[in-house]
């Protein structure tokens, strides 16, 4: 039995019941409005983020840490996940 991943276990009849649900209450005209202020609060939430990990990083280095590990790990990280979605993929087509 092959089972599809859904995104937080909403089915496509949920998500569109809540679309429905935010139309009803804010109104179509509303909803580009609400999208936008939502992308440029993650946007500021992203660049929050990344400011810290950057202050992080260079007070690391300024205290003689070594930053490069988590470079290595990364790579590792990386090619650990393609070797899986390769082998996933082969899985995937004998099904």
């Amino acid at each position: 039995m092959i089972q599809q991943a859904t995104f937080l276990f909403i089915s496509g009849a949920e998500i569109g019941f809540i679309l429905f649900i935010v139309v009803m209450v804010f109104g179509a005209d509303k909803i580009p409005e609400i999208a936008r202020g939502l992308g440029k609060g993650m946007r500021t939430l992203k660049d929050a983020t990344n400011d810290i990990k950057q202050e992080i990083t260079k007070t690391a280095e300024n205290s003689g840490i070594d930053t490069s590990i988590t470079s290595d790990i990364k790579k590792e990280l990386d090619q650990v996940k393609d070797d899986i979605e390769d082998f996933a993929g082969s899985v995937k087509r004998k099904l």
